[in-house]
Order: structure tokens, then sequence, then C-alpha cells
């Protein structure tokens, strides 16, 4: 069968007639099976997601094995949040084909993503023993050793799957003359995920790993930037390396490595702490040997910390790494659940409500303005909207829904002229906060950067009333780009046009 790659890069006059071709014949066949794979694929690239899914499961009935539909059905699903189903396809791809590394890098990327570190590990070896040089097989064991605190093993692997290779140019599936972006990522990670709106119908994407880049080769054409290194304790590296290669081109640029370097989370509270209605927790980084031993609770004393307080590992998203201690008693034992050297103490701010719940707002600022993306409430303190009780409780997605179709009502007058304060001081054209409201109505602050997730929503009906909400935010980043994508100017940081706009 043939593959995808070359169905995604069919020019899209082609796909649209080859369709129809392949609609006659299979009309004259319908167990053409060649022809409903093909179909099958160009119906994936269209965004057709039933009519491929349709397709796929026919061929997977004639060929229940067969390496090519599993692989590229389990893409289609997975891209569509169905990550059980895409589990079970990649699965059969590595029961079925053993000797194919990338049925074992595709399930072990989705393993790492689920948290099955250990299962993901085997994957990526089988696929490193089957091929040494599997560039995929490389980043993905990057990625899964710096979640694990080994940094160097993470940057041997970083080093041969990246080396030689930092340009990615993704396939361009539109009708008209696309928007060409270089997006700058670091092979780190830190990244802002913006697959969700640079849309290949519209954007024609080469994504370029900064800390990889040869100063000597012109960069590849493009009409903007977009700097998606958004982690500043992490990336540093990355955004040294980007500030460097934007100052190569006279092209605008989004979120300009510049002002990102300036938002590391210790840095943030500090550009905010004093200003009004915003209250900012303490927050130190120590080595772990300061705090590992019976003496950490007097270092955390003296550097002004009380019980409870929270501890995290730099570089961490989603909750990993990031704990509540209780009790000096606790503080030892905690230290010690954490990966590398150095350690955040952070100051615990109580963000109950007075129903006793925990909550915490997510609003996003692109290009100047506020939008609303969700409200998480959760019995638990560490509050994430995948893992809060919004799935099994309409009462608080009723609350949710308030606060989407009214973020001012929600969050108050005083709380939305703080977040102003804060997307001023940030200075990113992309990037969110998180937060939480207390009873005087001030901004009870969490964080602030360029790596706030926007996730495409599965197809439950239940989330209907989130969908405008999250299609405000991709459309704001689309028009973003484009606007942009006219300009000349390479200017760092976002072109100040006063305050923000609601």
């Amino acid at each position: 069968m043939r593959s995808k790659s070359t169905l995604s890069e069919a020019p899209p006059a082609f796909r649209g007639e080859r369709i129809r071709e392949l609609n006659r014949l299979l009309e004259q066949d319908p167990d053409a099976v060649e022809a409903r794979f093909e179909r099958a694929g160009l119906l994936r690239e269209q965004g057709a997601f039933e009519a491929a899914k349709r397709d796929y499961l026919e061929v997977l009935r004639q060929r229940p094995t067969d390496f090519a539909a599993l692989n590229d059905f389990g893409a289609l699903v997975l891209k569509a949040g169905f990550r059980g189903a895409a589990r079970t396809l990649f699965s059969a791809a590595v029961e079925h084909h053993r000797d194919d590394p990338r049925g074992h890098v595709n399930l072990a990327n989705l393993l790492l993503l689920t948290g099955e570190v250990d299962q993901a590990r085997m994957h990526f070896e089988a696929a490193l023993r089957i091929d040494p040089d599997h560039i995929h097989a490389h980043r993905g064991m990057s990625n899964l050793l710096a979640e694990a605190g080994d940094e160097a093993g993470a940057r041997r692997h970083r080093d041969k799957g990246f080396k030689n290779h930092p340009l990615t140019t993704l396939p361009y599936r539109g009708e008209q003359p696309p928007v060409s972006v270089l997006l700058l990522v670091s092979a780190v990670g830190g990244n802002t995920p913006t697959e969700t709106f640079l849309d290949d119908r519209y954007f024609h994407t080469t994504v370029l790993a900064a800390e990889y880049y040869d100063p000597k080769l012109p960069l590849p054409p493009h009409d903007v930037v977009f700097n998606s290194i958004g982690d500043a304790d992490l990336c540093r590296e990355g955004l040294e390396a980007a500030c460097s290669i934007v100052a190569r081109t006279g092209r605008p640029v989004i979120n300009h490595p510049r002002a990102v370097l300036k938002t590391g989370r210790i840095a943030n509270a500090e550009r905010l702490r004093g200003l009004p209605d915003i209250i900012v927790p303490r927050m130190m980084s120590l080595p772990r040997s300061a705090l590992a031993d019976a003496d950490g609770v007097e270092v955390a004393a003296g550097n002004g910390f009380s019980f409870p307080l929270l501890v995290r590992a730099p570089g961490f998203h989603t909750g990993r790494h990031f704990v509540r201690v209780e009790t000096p008693e606790r503080l030892t034992a905690a230290i010690a659940e954490l990966p590398g050297e150095d350690v955040w103490l952070i100051e615990h701010l109580d963000a109950r409500d007075n129903e006793g719940t925990f909550r915490k707002f997510r609003v996003m600022i692109i290009d100047g303005q506020l939008y609303p993306l969700h409200l998480a409430i959760s019995q638990d303190w560490k509050v994430h909207y995948f893992t809060a009780d919004m799935a099994h409780s309409a009462e608080n997605r009723s609350k949710d829904a308030a606060f989407l179709e009214d973020m001012t009502s929600a969050v108050g007058r005083r709380g939305i002229a703080a977040l102003e304060r804060i997307g001023e001081v940030l200075g990113l054209d992309y990037g969110g906060i998180d937060f939480a409201v207390n009873a005087r109505g001030e901004i009870l602050f969490f964080e602030a950067n360029a790596t706030m997730v926007v996730v495409p929503l599965s197809l439950d009906e239940k989330w209907d009333y989130r969908r405008p909400a999250v299609d405000r935010v991709f459309a704001a980043v689309r028009t973003m780009l484009v606007e942009r994508s006219t300009g000349s100017s390479a200017a760092g940081g976002r072109a100040s046009s006063g305050k923000l706009a609601r």
C-alpha cells in the first residue's frame, strides 16, 4: 500500500480529482482494498474524519494486520483525541510487525504521553535495536530521559535525533497560496503546542530546532516567524539560539525570544509582585542539597516559608514533580522524590472558594486581548482541567460555562484590570495566565507563560458549550499570524497598543 507521505505531498487539485476517481472505482468494485486505502488517506488529509474512519475500518476488515492501515488509522484517531483507540491500533501494528521501528516509536510516544514511562522506554529501545539511527526514536528517548532527570542521557539522544536534522518541512494541503511560517522549537521541549492552530490548509510550516541550526546555512523562506519556545526556565539555550536566528530575518516575529526569556516562574513572580490586586506567592530556587536533610526545614523557615508549602522541580508542567508538603516532617521525603539538582520552594496560596473547592481559571492572551479558556473546579489543591471534577459534574460545567459566557462577571472588573496588568508586563503575543480569585476580587497568581495548552475538544457533546470559546482562541491566533505575515518588522515583543482589550 502507498504510504501516507506520498498522499500528503499531492497537490490539492490532484487530491480532489483523485477522490472522485476513487469514488467511481469503488462504486464498481467495493472490495478494491488498495483504492479504499488510498481514499482513506486522502480523506484523512482533508480532515474528513468519519469518512476516513469508515474506509480504514473496511480496509482492516479485509486486511486486519496491514501495517500502513493500522498506523495511519492510529494517527487519525489520536489526532481526534481517542487515545484508547490509537493505543489499540498502534499495539496491533507492533504485534504484527515487530521489525518495523515506526510502530514501536508511535506506540512509545503515546505511552509516554499517558505516563507509562517504563513501557514507552521498552518500545523506544526496541526501535533503536532495529534501526540505531532512527531519529524519531532518539528524539522520543531524549524526551523520556529528560522527564526522568537524566539530562546527560537526554542530551546524547537529542544530539543523535537533531544534529544534521534540525529542519522539518510539514506538508501543505490548502487550495490557496499559503502563509509560510518558520516555527522555532527547542529540542529540549517546553514548546508552545501549535499543531491545533497552525492549520495546514492555510499555513505552510517549516520547523527549526533552534539549538541545532547551522548559522552558515540560509533560513528557509518564510512570511512570519513563530517562536514556540516557551519555557524560559527549561529552554534558555534554545531561546538564546532563537535570538540569534531571528536577528537574521526581516520578517515579523511572534513571541520574540527576548520577551520569552523574561517569563521564568520566579522572574514573573518578581515582576508582578506589588502590582495592584495581584497576590503573588513567594518563590525561591535552592539546591536540592540545601533541603535534602533535616536542616532543610530551617533553610525554608529562614527564607520566609511556612507550612504547608509547595515544592517543585524546574522544567516540568501539568503538575508533574509538584508536591504540597503539609508538615516540616514531610519535607525531606518530598525533596527526595523530585528529579534534578535544583528545587523551587513556593508559598502555598489558599485558592478555595466559599464552597470549599479549589478553582483555577485560565485566560489566554493573544495579540493584546484576553480570551477565557476554562474554569477548572476540583476537591484537590493541584487543579488541572483534565483531572478536575468537570467531566462528571454538570454543576461544575455550568460554572465553567458561565465564566466562558461572561468573563467579567465571573472574575470581576477588579480582577480583569489585574489580568490586563499581567498581560502588559508579559509582553507576549501568545500566552496564558492561570489564577484564582479571592473573596476581595484579587487575582491569586499561579503562573503565566507561552506554553499554555489549548487542548482540542473531544466529540463528546458534553463539551459543546466550550467549543465557541476554544474556536475563538484558535481563530485569534490564525488571524494574528495572517495579519503579521503582511508586515515587515522583526522587532521584539508585542507592539504596544495600550491596555489589553476584552
